[in-house]
């Protein structure tokens, strides 16, 4: 009769201590956002990529040559009004704070400037089309100066009137 009391004793007292241990194991959370957006099937310019324009797109330095990789990237167009047009919002520019050199910005093949362009013809438009982005570092007189630029791109799309 002890021995069975006793092992009842030390049966409790593995379950109470495995017990113990599971609800003291390691945990991680995790929390996140999630957003979508929809578009109109009248009328959108999105990257392919969501992420391109929600985060900081770094140039990359390119030690052989000295010069800096192109971004590139590619949009979805799509209008049912007509042909798309394009325009840079400002002049872009990397700078130091010193020092400041230009972007150029080809959109389907078309150099953007701060006048419309049209980028996608009519017919693509209704249909939808992907287009190639590229983003090219203009190099100064004096070359490329070490230092952390700095920058934006502003791109307006419209649809031009039929």
């Amino acid at each position: 009769m002890f021995q069975t009391r006793l092992r009842a004793v030390l049966l409790t007292a593995a379950a109470l201590s495995l017990w113990t241990s599971v609800t003291h194991a390691a945990r991680e959370e995790h929390l996140f956002d999630v957003s979508v957006t929809i578009p109109t099937f009248e009328f959108y310019a999105i990257p392919a990529d969501p992420e391109f324009v929600l985060r900081e797109q770094p140039m990359r330095w390119n030690l052989v040559s000295s010069t800096l990789e192109p971004l590139r990237t590619q949009f979805d167009m799509i209008s049912s009004a007509g042909a798309m047009t394009a325009r840079l919002g400002y002049e872009p520019v990397l700078s130091n704070g010193n020092t400041t050199f230009a972007l150029r910005v080809t959109f389907n093949e078309q150099v953007l400037t701060l006048f419309d362009s049209v980028v996608v013809s009519a017919a693509d438009a209704y249909n939808g089309i992907r287009v190639p982005v590229r983003i090219d570092a203009l190099p100064p007189a004096e070359g490329f100066e070490p230092g952390d630029y700095y920058g934006s791109v502003q791109l307006i799309f419209d649809t031009a009137a039929p």
